[in-house]
């Protein structure tokens, strides 16, 4: 089943996002070469695809997991949650319908 990590980053969290990047973006490409990463990215903090030094609010990543506890168990382990980024991890069901 799909599972939806929805994520706040704290106030000012571009540094640290830029930090732990790197390994975060490796895991959703471990995600993607197995086949479970249906959509991932961040939303920016103004209303543009670069905010520059505004950074970002937080984060979406749809992918496949055996259950709700393997996806929570996943989005604790993020390099971004060791990092400090997110404020607030929430886990939820997620059902595909479109496309």
């Amino acid at each position: 089943m799909y599972y939806a990590i929805l994520t706040e980053d704290v106030e000012n969290s571009l540094a640290l996002r830029q930090k732990a990047r790197p390994a975060h973006l490796a895991r959703l490409q471990t995600l993607a070469d197995e086949g479970r990463l249906l959509v991932a990215g961040p939303h920016p903090a103004l209303d543009t695809e670069d905010p520059g030094e505004a950074g970002f609010t937080g984060s979406l990543v749809i992918a496949e997991f055996d259950s709700l506890e393997d996806a929570t168990a996943w989005a604790d382990a993020d390099p971004y949650v060791d990092a400090g980024v997110y404020s607030r991890v929430v886990v939820k069901p997620y059902k595909r319908v479109l496309p």
